[in-house]
């Protein structure tokens, strides 16, 4: 039985917990067993919490005897990316500039989640201080990809989506500045939600560039991300019952559907759309000038922003980086006080008449990402690909933080090939029902 529930949603294990069927000790004690035997789980989890883990399984297990859970994912055991602080456990960021970090307390997400009775397994590798797309990280650890053993994951939250993957973890919890959730959720074949800014706290959250940064689930189903995005902020989670694709209208991006994309992503994207059609949606086809502008607005946005929260501490021991890592960093200093905020006053401009334009439609979809995960050993060796790949690897994601949108990514059926949908801002729980309609046509 135990072997049977690594496979479940989280919500399916909330619901036998529910009913009695599933004891949370023994759920998360089988959980614990699986990492302990795991041949990758060095390479998922930069540490456990197995202590922390079972005080929190043993109150779920009084409460469910009780009959007083505290929301439907009470006991059920998930991961945390290792940007995200515990009280007293290292939170290093995939940095060896952080190494023995400890923080005294829990970020505002985590304790939001241990109050809806979530319980805490550990917290997984990452890429680099999050900045990269590729989840490949030489100086921790890059974790595998479910399809390709030689291929990175995806990042930043690389470790987040192999924990799930792996049946290390009902769910992962992730954070999404240019694609961090949705692309190791595409490569992994895993349902991944990009949070609107601002809407899901990051206090308590190492960050990378806070006008960007987001928190989200990498999970089993939209099911999950709904009730997980309920446990991160303390809210209720989206009612998804009637969930219908009838009528309603998805614009395809021309370009990012089509233009650099790879044969499987592309084969993967059109199948999805083909089955979302004869499920009622109508599909349209358009370009929008104003994501290609913001796009070229991409290196002084994120990586001033970014060179600038941690130039002091990457100076101090640049040695300690991973050279790729780091050169992107210090592109950041190549830009201007001046620019940086003229590239802020024309993003604004972009993001009015971008949700103008696609004001009539229920969302924006594009392939997740344009290639399958890369080969990490190659990415290595030889410069010329790392670039190209981890520049691919982010573009149609990068939409979405660009345009502060909500942003998911469900698996197609081609592995490692995602679909992504795009809405206007805090409007996750449209989108989460559009998602739930579409996970059902696709299944």
């Amino acid at each position: 039985m135990s072997t049977d529930w690594l496979k479940m949603t989280a919500a399916e294990l909330g619901r036998g917990i529910g009913a009695g069927k599933i004891d949370p000790v023994m759920l998360c004690e089988a959980y614990l067993e699986a990492i302990a035997a795991h041949a990758e789980a060095g390479r998922i989890y930069a540490r456990t919490t197995p202590r922390r883990a079972r005080a929190e399984a043993a109150a779920a297990a009084k409460r469910a005897r009780a009959g007083h859970r505290l929301g439907p994912l009470d006991g059920v055991p998930i991961s945390w990316k290792d940007l995200f602080d515990t009280a007293g456990v290292a939170t290093e960021a995939g940095s060896a500039l952080l190494e023995g970090r400890v923080p005294d307390r829990d970020a505002e997400v985590l304790r939001n989640a241990t109050a809806a009775g979530l319980v805490c397994l550990g917290k997984t590798h990452m890429s680099e201080l999050a900045f990269s797309g590729l989840g490949l990280n030489p100086v921790t650890e890059t974790p595998p990809c479910i399809n390709d053993a030689g291929a990175v994951p995806g990042g930043s939250s690389s470790g987040a989506a192999a924990s799930v993957a792996f049946g290390l973890a009902a769910c992962g919890i992730g954070s999404d500045t240019g694609g961090s959730v949705r692309i190791p959720s595409a490569w992994n074949d895993l349902v991944g939600l990009k949070t609107t800014p601002g809407r899901v706290s990051c206090a308590g959250v190492v960050p990378l560039a806070a006008k960007f940064d987001t928190v989200g689930p990498l999970c089993r189903s939209v099911e999950d991300a709904a009730l997980m995005l309920a446990a991160l902020e303390g809210g209720k989670p989206a009612d998804l019952r009637g969930a219908s694709l009838k009528g309603k209208r998805l614009l395809v991006l021309r370009k990012y559907a089509h233009d650099d994309v790879r044969d499987a992503p592309r084969a993967g994207f059109e199948s999805a759309v083909q089955r979302l059609q004869a499920a009622g949606a109508v599909v349209e086809h358009g370009d929008l000038p104003e994501v290609d502008e913001a796009i070229g607005l991409s290196p002084v946005l994120f990586s001033t922003e970014a060179y600038g929260t941690w130039q002091d501490v990457i100076e101090a021991a640049p040695e300690k980086m991973f050279p790729q890592i780091l050169e992107r960093f210090r592109s950041g200093g190549a830009f201007s006080g001046a620019d940086y905020v003229a590239a802020w006053l024309r993003l604004d401009a972009l993001r009015a008449a971008y949700l103008e334009k696609t004001a009539p439609y229920d969302a924006v979809i594009a392939p997740t990402a344009p290639i399958l995960p890369p080969q990490a050993d190659r990415l290595m060796s030889d410069q010329d690909y790392y670039v190209t790949e981890n520049l691919l690897a982010l573009r149609n994601t990068r939409i979405g933080n660009l345009m502060g949108l909500a942003g998911l990514t469900l698996p197609t059926g081609v592995p490692s090939c995602g679909i992504m949908f795009l809405t206007p801002p805090m409007s996750e729980e449209r989108l989460l029902r559009l998602g739930a309609a579409a996970e059902a046509a696709l299944a």
